[in-house]
């Protein structure tokens, strides 16, 4: 306390801090390198790679960091696995995508060399571990490609093939088809997508939220498509959860579509799922003070009150349907979730409810025709939208 010597009062100036955002759009990138092998390694720079990591030939590690920037990213986590041809490679990818377990501001994950690999089975074989990966962490989600220049047909066979035997939901989004990008030399190399989405997650993300479908959006840095896909062959694949690039007339290369792999309908929105895997990742980083607490009626209000302060400002931020706080969201914590025997056995139960916002995936525009008042025989044909 000041050393105050005459009575009165005083005015004090206190600085409150704001409550730290729950960072998103950080992934994890997989891919090959010399060195370091095994270490998940933060860049905040595009530039970093080339001083931080000594790329194999081949690998697409480096392309896949450069897009992310160059789309938005700030931050990302990149893990070299070992190159050796003496090593299978499909099992030295996984054993560094294991590394990335531990991290806990890492809510994507992406592994462009798993593609580069010539055996298509040790290809998927990397893919469905990752989507493992991510079904175990159950805080982040892949970013997968597809094969280099696979027809529909092949693409909707690695779609069926990846998500045999997973459970449900499937925390995944696929992408299709690859890159066509310059190099320092001026050459022309295709490469997969699943850095540069990333990045365009992040964009999002720092625009808007992770409630904004990461689609219709730019790919920053692409000069072209491996292949050309039109509306026929995305009328195929976007039911499938396949989500294209595009190259439309006048508006440039595009990410066309915003589907996970998911078969459950209410998982069918990368935005849908990625929103509930961010709540998670809000309740452990938040909730923690919940430990140990006496469980009983002042825990249940404190509980409801951080929940619903943090779900009624996602609601206000357009996260959430419903014209008011009770149509997008409940919080119920109470005697009911709570009765004796739970409580006895140390456990506090939370139920919460959202109704998130859907992305406007299909826009429907009506033209009627009507018969203009006196006129009789149908002879005008105007047009009233």
């Amino acid at each position: 306390m000041a050393n105050y010597r005459t009575p009165g009062v005083y005015l004090e100036p206190i600085f409150l801090k704001r409550e730290t955002r729950l960072e998103t759009g950080v992934p994890g990138f997989v891919g090959f390198a010399n060195r370091p092998v095994n270490t998940p390694v933060p860049l905040h720079r595009k530039d970093e790679f080339e001083t931080r990591f000594a790329a194999a030939a081949g690998s697409y590690l480096g392309d896949a960091v450069t897009g992310f920037f160059d789309n938005g990213g700030v931050r990302c986590y990149v893990v070299g696995a070992d190159p050796d041809p003496a090593t299978d490679s499909a099992t030295a990818l996984i054993a560094a995508l294991e590394t990335l377990g531990p991290l806990t501001d890492v809510d994507l994950v992406a592994a462009p060399d798993a593609v580069s690999l010539e055996d298509e089975d040790a290809a998927a074989f990397v893919q469905r571990a990752v989507l493992e990966h991510c079904a175990h962490h159950g805080d982040r989600l892949a970013i997968l490609d597809a094969l280099h220049g696979a027809t529909t047909a092949k693409v909707l066979a690695q779609r069926s093939a990846l998500t045999i035997g997973q459970a449900e939901p499937i925390n995944a989004a696929l992408y299709h088809p690859w890159l066509t990008v310059g190099s320092p030399g001026g050459d022309l190399r295709s490469v997969p997508p699943s850095g540069h989405v990333a990045g365009i997650f992040a964009r999002t993300d720092a625009r808007v939220g992770v409630f904004k479908a990461p689609a219709n959006e730019v790919v920053v840095g692409a000069l072209d498509l491996d292949l050309f896909v039109g509306g026929d062959a995305q009328g195929e694949l976007n039911p499938a959860g396949v989500n294209c690039l595009r190259a439309l007339p006048g508006r440039s290369i595009r990410v066309f579509g915003a589907r996970t792999l998911s078969r459950q309908e209410e998982w069918r929105y990368v935005s849908v799922r990625r929103l509930v895997l961010t709540l998670r990742r809000w309740l452990d980083r938040h909730m923690m003070f919940a430990t140990f607490e006496p469980n009983g009626p002042r825990l249940w209000v404190r509980i409801r009150r951080e929940l619903t302060i943090y779900l009624t400002q996602l609601w206000q931020d357009g996260g959430l349907a419903g014209a008011t706080p009770d149509e997008a969201f409940f919080v119920k914590c109470d005697v009911e979730t709570n009765p004796p025997e739970n409580r006895e056995n140390g456990g506090v139960v939370t139920e919460i409810g959202l109704a998130p916002s859907v992305p406007s995936e299909f826009i429907v525009v009506r033209i009627v025709q009507r018969e203009t008042p006196g006129v009789r025989d149908g002879s005008d044909t105007s047009l009233t939208p």
